[in-house]
């Protein structure tokens, strides 16, 4: 009886010990969480502020008036205002590239990861780890050979030219590969003794069981395409071709830089960002998770 007391006893401290760390986990964790999204905060706040409000100390979180006067010199839409920015002609070049870029690496992803995880040909194994060595190269060492190339086709200074290299991606390929392995290969089978062809069978059986996958391939290349600064700097060379990134530089001036503006673009900058995140982010964990035993 004395020893199933101090058991329960023990057993209660231990307990109570394993809540108060959890709840000091817990604090731990809205505190870390607080201290990254307070540049966030601060960027939004900034937006509706003057640029005389906007490096006032100590820092004013909440705009004593919100003005949207910095918004309307980004878009161009006030009147007052003689800077054309063409932000909104940057946002579109953006958009663009970002789906036209998504969508045709998920797609080679798709047919790519489909022929290394299912088909069975000579070679396969010799030229997928070939295809993986193309991780190691950093891909500011093909800057100029992609440079000089693009420039003999005569493709330099188009939009083109982001596009074109983001077609295939091979982290994208090894992720979709890996969710094939996952699905089963009895589906595949099956359909070929009812006489699917193997184009019929990728896109009507086995594509349909690897959309977190898919959906979370097509988020990271969205945002990976939407943030690329260094392939627009290197590529494009008139303002008309010119991407969001670049676009941020014309409100940094060699004696002023207008904070204001900048944060009023990058506020409008990250719209898109959140909008392919909200929708992807039920996807995202678990596509990167399917196949991680498997394969």
């Amino acid at each position: 009886m004395k020893g199933s007391l101090q058991t329960q006893t023990i057993q209660k401290k231990i307990f109570s010990w394993n809540r108060l760390l959890k709840a000091l986990m817990t604090v731990l964790l809205i505190l870390f969480a607080l201290y990254m999204i307070l540049p966030f905060v601060w960027m939004i706040s900034a937006s509706f502020k003057t640029e005389k409000d906007v490096m006032a100390v100590p820092i004013e979180w909440i705009p004593k008036t919100f003005n949207l006067n910095n918004y309307k010199r980004v878009l161009n839409i006030d009147t007052k205002s003689t800077t054309n920015y063409h932000f909104l002609l940057a946002y579109w070049n953006s958009i663009q590239v970002s789906v036209v870029s998504t969508l045709c690496s998920v797609f080679s992803a798709a047919l790519a990861g489909y022929a290394f995880a299912k088909l069975q040909f000579r070679g396969a194994k010799v030229i997928f780890i070939i295809y993986l060595a193309q991780l190691m190269v950093p891909s500011q060492l093909t800057l100029i050979p992609r440079f000089l190339f693009f420039s003999q086709i005569g493709l330099n200074n188009t939009l083109s030219a982001l596009i074109l290299p983001k077609i295939v991606s091979v982290s994208a390929t090894f992720l979709v590969r890996q969710a094939y392995i996952s699905s089963p290969t009895e589906l595949r089978e099956a359909a070929k003794i009812d006489g699917a062809g193997e184009f019929l069978i990728w896109w009507k059986v086995m594509t349909p069981l690897v959309k977190p996958t898919l959906a979370a391939v097509a988020t990271v290349e969205f945002l990976a395409s939407w943030n690329s600064y260094l392939d627009p700097l290197v590529f494009l060379s008139d303002w008309e071709k010119r991407t969001l990134p670049l676009a941020l530089n014309q409100f940094i001036g060699t004696e002023v830089t207008q904070y204001n503006l900048i944060m009023a673009a990058c506020c409008l900058t990250v719209v898109p960002v959140f909008i392919v995140f909200l929708f992807g982010q039920k996807f995202f964990m678990k596509g990167l998770t399917v196949g991680a035993v498997k394969g």
